[in-house]
């Protein structure tokens, strides 16, 4: 994201840039923003917003460009609890639709009947080098 740049236009950018490949539509800027509580702040430059809105601002860039499957880092980190629940309610869309989510977490995501392959075991993690 470019701080210099607004929720909207951000926003715009990338559904531009990316596209919907296979002429499966993504949302408008609008409807995205509105999905993810940023409604009343699309603008605003990047830069001024919270680590929370702008993990926010992340969700709603994947609703705009339309992808099948989803890989996602700490998708949770900076997020408080209301929008905790609102990216479970994301996923949970997201996986009724056919999608599929692939998240590197420390955290549960709150998604049911969710496969799940913990790093124990491993040399570094045995030795105390990855905690």
């Amino acid at each position: 994201m470019k701080n210099e740049l607004t929720v909207a236009e951000n926003l715009d950018f990338w559904r531009a840039f990316l596209g919907n490949p296979g002429g499966a539509a993504g949302l408008s800027v609008e409807d995205a923003a509105d999905a993810v509580g940023l409604s009343g702040i699309t603008h605003l430059p990047f830069g001024y917003l919270s680590a929370g809105q702008q993990r926010r601002m992340a969700f709603a860039k994947l609703l705009v460009a339309h992808r099948p499957i989803w890989i996602l880092d700490e998708p949770t980190a900076a997020l408080d609890a209301s929008a905790d629940r609102l990216f479970a309610e994301l996923i949970a869309a997201h996986l009724t639709k056919g999608g599929i989510v692939l998240a590197a977490t420390h955290q549960p995501l709150g998604v049911e009947n969710a496969r799940e392959l913990k790093m124990t075991g491993f040399a570094g993690v045995d030795a105390g080098v990855w905690g």
